[in-house]
């Protein structure tokens, strides 16, 4: 009998540590789940505030809030192009920057007859360091200028290996995307911030999401498009400049056959990316990409890779 009482109060000391336990357990699993709920609906407000009600209720002018006149470096590439005739579209200036004049001459003129708006084009080969500097800031002296894109130049987007690519190209990219990014901000900027006002959007790829094999050089210059225009946000964002960094994922150019929703022609994607100026510091501008965004975030960094090299020996 002394050893049935003794097993009858063991078990009744087990059950109630395990009441204990259960209850501790439901407590944190209700926890967790109104985290992941508050975290849901915070999610989804973000979406619907960035990606919807802009388009539903646009804000004033550009030009009145940010400045009359725009910078675009990187108009070649089919992103730029659209963003410069979308903001001339609604009223601003636009300054063509190009290493190569003849390369944007067209698209100037095609702005101008189009929007009525001023346009005007520089050469600057900033490969030549300080040198390329001085032309552009007298060109820009004297210009209420709201507006300073840099768009990325992605022609290594279908690049063989690292080891394959030239020493010349190499230079050409870093020049390119991130000489050129970092030297424009430095010119424009300090007239924005002694203005109180202005916009800088530097539009550089998903592809600094994740590391991307045979993409290494891209990846990297899109990696620090996006740590740069984080960085100026923070640096500059309570004097009245608004720094954004964009980070579509694949754009199909004009006129080319869209790959669906989830590949939106250039000038498309433009009108949605604008309407989140002010809004959102970092986007990817367009609302399918941003689930694009969310899919690649939460899937391990193996997946991606291999879907990556796949992707790359498909092509």
């Amino acid at each position: 009998m002394a050893a049935v009482d003794s097993f009858e109060l063991l078990y009744k000391e087990i059950a109630r540590s395990c009441n204990s336990c259960v209850e501790t357990l439901a407590v944190v699993g209700a926890l967790y789940t109104a985290s992941k709920a508050v975290i849901l609906v915070r999610d989804c407000y973000s979406f619907v505030r960035v990606h919807f009600l802009p388009r539903l209720m646009p804000s004033t002018r550009l030009g009145r809030r940010f400045g009359e006149w725009a910078v675009i470096y990187g108009a070649s590439e089919a992103i730029g192009k659209a963003y410069a005739e979308e903001l001339a579209r609604q009223g601003i200036c636009i300054i063509l920057i190009s290493q190569e004049g003849a390369s944007v001459s067209d698209t100037a003129k095609a702005i101008s007859e189009t929007h009525r708006v001023d346009t005007m084009v520089l050469v600057a080969d900033f490969s030549q360091g300080h040198a390329a500097c001085k032309p552009v800031k007298d060109a820009l002296q004297d210009k209420d200028i709201g507006f300073l894109v840099n768009c990325v130049d992605d022609s290594l987007r279908n690049s063989p290996n690292f080891t394959g690519l030239s020493e010349d190209l190499l230079w050409d990219v870093i020049n390119r995307n991130i000489a050129a990014t970092t030297l424009m901000t430095r010119l424009v900027l300090p007239g924005m911030v002694e203005r109180r006002r202005g916009a800088v959007v530097n539009i550089s790829s998903g592809a600094c999401y994740r590391p991307s094999p045979s993409k290494a050089a891209l990846s990297a210059s899109t990696a620090y498009l996006d740590n740069f225009s984080r960085a100026l946000h923070h640096e500059y964002g309570r004097q009245g400049v608004f720094v954004q960094s964009l980070v579509p994922f694949q754009v199909a150019p004009h006129g080319a056959s869209a790959g669906g929703w989830l590949i939106p022609q250039s000038d498309v994607y433009a009108r949605h990316a604008i309407s989140t100026l002010g809004i959102s510091h970092r986007t990817t501008g367009y609302w399918p990409h941003t689930l694009q965004f969310r899919l690649v975030q939460s899937m391990p960094e193996w997946i991606w890779v291999l879907g990556s090299r796949m992707l790359t020996s498909s092509c």
